[in-house]
């Protein structure tokens, strides 16, 4: 496998799914593309846009992330991995699972949820308010 010039953690690791659901390099097309948006010079001289297609899902991905291609080639493949557990297991990914969480955190509550909550601050108030001193 390529040196990614990242960890080697995070090598090993890639190396590890790669060969966990048998994915073989010669099952991978990859072409490099002129990046696109801003980025000047650099987009002109250098392809560091990455396209990856795994044939036997026919999956394709396209990543331009970060300015090397080196880097680019490590983050295909690496959704290219997510996206095979995906579809091999049909269950979400573990981004798609933090995302779904924040989206469930973030929403309006019903209106029961409401009259519950309203509910408990009202005996939480009646309580202290029994605590307070009585003047006479």
């Amino acid at each position: 496998m390529i040196n990614f010039g990242i960890s080697f953690s995070k090598q090993k690791a890639i190396e590890d799914k790669f060969i966990k659901y048998n994915i073989k390099d010669c099952d991978l097309v990859e072409k490099f593309i002129h990046s696109s948006g801003n980025g000047g010079q650099n987009l002109n001289k250098v392809a560091t846009c990455v396209y990856l297609r795994y044939i036997p899902l026919n999956i394709e991905i396209k990543c331009q992330k970060y300015r090397t291609q080196l880097l680019n080639r490590y983050m295909a493949r690496k959704i290219l991995v997510e996206e095979i557990e995906k579809n091999l297991f049909d269950k979400q990914s573990e981004k798609q699972k933090k995302i779904e969480k924040i989206r469930r955190q973030k929403r309006k509550r019903s209106k029961r949820a409401k009259e519950k909550v309203f509910k408990a601050k009202k005996l939480n108030s009646l309580k202290k308010k029994d605590r307070q001193k009585v003047i006479i």
